[in-house]
């Protein structure tokens, strides 16, 4: 038989191949850095339009003022306690009711179900994840709302509950669909050895591939805290856009709700407020983040 030698590429195709290399390590560099180019940008220009009022206002009496009546010409007061009581609310009870069931929906798609039912499921999750905030808003004015009013004898129906219930709801295509990930990337020889042990089905989907894909899922319930957190059209639909202390069954104001509605005619002192509350908003998404990568970074070393 004769011998086959390996003949080396040319030199032109290597040197293609670098460059090519080259290029898209640079592209890949400058894509990120725009990333953090918009988000410092975001970051300045909320602390400098924030900022004026905050000062202004009092930052005590802007975080723990209780009475917001930004359109009041004789006494206007702008203290967001209530918006930011109400933000905190709505999205854990939201998180509440939506990551156990968008947890076992994962659970049932990734180990449970057959390819058939699977194959059904999954797309009706991607179309939640397609479907408008205002299409949610919409359905929670028609039927939740009415529901809620008629269920519990309330004036009006625009409540916490409802916002909570719709916030439930749009969160869920999030959390199923990245624990889902997260639970099929766990490896098979974690779950026969724990069969071999003797454990059953179910106990080795608890016990054995949930805390593997742990950091997967919290990553889940992250995106979701975000969403919830930066929802404002649906909420501004079914909460009643009041800024009360947070009720179950009462209108109130979110965080964003908050700007979405006056910040269309606001001027001034008023408008700067809007700012203010933008930079509360986000500083608080940031925090979420930090914490969120810590407690990732715990997970690894341990």
């Amino acid at each position: 038989m004769k011998d086959h030698c390996l003949t080396a590429p040319p030199k032109g195709a290597v040197k293609g191949k670098q460059a090519m290399e080259r290029g898209m390590q640079g592209l890949f560099f400058v894509c990120g850095f725009i990333a953090i180019v918009f988000v410092l940008l975001i970051t300045i220009y909320l602390i400098i339009s924030g900022l004026p009022a905050i000062r202004e206002i009092g930052l005590v009496e802007f975080l723990f003022g209780t009475r917001w009546e930004s359109t009041n010409k004789t006494d206007p007061a702008f203290g967001i306690l209530p918006m930011i009581l109400t933000s905190i609310y709505g999205t854990a009870g939201a998180i509440l009711i939506g990551v156990p069931i968008g947890f076992l929906t994962s659970i049932y798609l990734a180990k449970v179900a057959s390819p058939k039912v699977a194959g059904v499921i999954r797309p009706v999750v991607d179309l939640l994840a397609g479907i408008p905030s205002v299409v949610y808003g919409l359905v929670g004015m028609m039927v939740l709302v009415p529901w809620i009013r008629e269920t519990f004898h309330t004036p009006a129906g625009e409540s916490l509950l409802a916002a909570i219930v719709v916030l439930a709801i749009m969160i869920l295509p999030s959390i199923i669909s990245v624990s889902e990930t997260a639970l099929k990337a766990v490896p098979r020889e974690y779950e026969e050895a724990s069969l071999a042990l003797g454990a059953t089905e179910l106990e080795t989907y608890f016990r054995v591939s949930a805390p593997a894909a742990k950091s997967g899922i919290a990553a889940a319930v992250v995106l979701g805290v975000g969403r919830a957190i930066g929802e404002a059209m649906a909420i501004l639909m079914v909460a009643g856009n009041v800024a009360n202390m947070p009720g179950l069954l009462t209108s109130v104001k979110f965080l964003t709700t908050g700007i979405a509605s006056e910040l269309s005619y606001s001027s001034g002192l008023q408008r700067q407020a809007l700012f203010s509350i933008g930079l509360v908003l986000f500083l608080f998404i940031m925090c979420i983040n930090v914490l969120l990568n810590v407690f990732l970074k715990r997970n690894k070393e341990d």
